[in-house]
């Protein structure tokens, strides 16, 4: 059975996002990159929420993206995306199936079929619907030391009493801590 795994960039006082939505705030470094271009040769299907899909939708596609990264900007762009989404059923940037219904059902489905990890990227709101289904295995807490004061709060939506086991810490150069965690089932 395949790896179900959330990859997901968290302020230090608890957020995804500033208040707009954005992520500038993300501060990155040689170690970092090498570690998210490596994510590439693990997984074979990226799955992500709507507003996370637009907004990655509108940078890697570009010649930018591919001069910057060409590593990430090309898995990003070739692998498979499986978006949670109630009004987007097209897209462009593909190859990219939308689910508007039981998201959690198609991961299991995936999980089933032979092949590598599936990263759910971002998407801090799927993320947190789908921890009290099963689905996911890991959870993947970049922890970046900035404090935004306000914003998308991380998991905001999960269930109360959620509780998940640390796996690994992994620290990087450009101060970043790599929490991982394994959601604990609900008895």
């Amino acid at each position: 059975m395949r790896t179900v795994y959330a990859f997901v960039f968290v302020s230090l006082d608890g957020y995804v996002a500033t208040p707009d939505g954005g992520t500038d705030w993300f501060v990155t470094d040689d170690e970092l990159e090498r570690y998210s271009a490596g994510q590439g040769e693990h997984i074979d299907t990226i799955v992500m929420g709507r507003r996370t899909f637009e907004l990655m939708a509108s940078y890697w596609p570009t010649p930018e993206a591919h001069a910057a990264d060409p590593v990430v900007a090309a898995f990003m762009c070739d692998l498979p995306k499986v978006v949670a989404s109630r009004t987007l059923t097209s897209h462009p940037w593909g190859p990219t199936t939308f689910v508007a219904d039981d998201v959690a059902g198609r991961l299991r489905d995936l999980k089933d079929r032979p092949g590598k990890q599936i990263a759910v990227f971002g998407s801090s709101a799927l993320v947190a619907s789908l921890l009290p289904t099963g689905v996911v295995d890991e959870v993947r807490v970049l922890l970046q030391p900035v404090v935004l004061g306000a914003g998308v709060r991380f998991l905001d939506g999960a269930p109360h009493g959620t509780t998940l086991e640390r796996l690994d810490v992994r620290t990087f150069g450009n101060g970043s801590t790599l929490l991982t965690y394994r959601p604990v089932p609900t008895t």
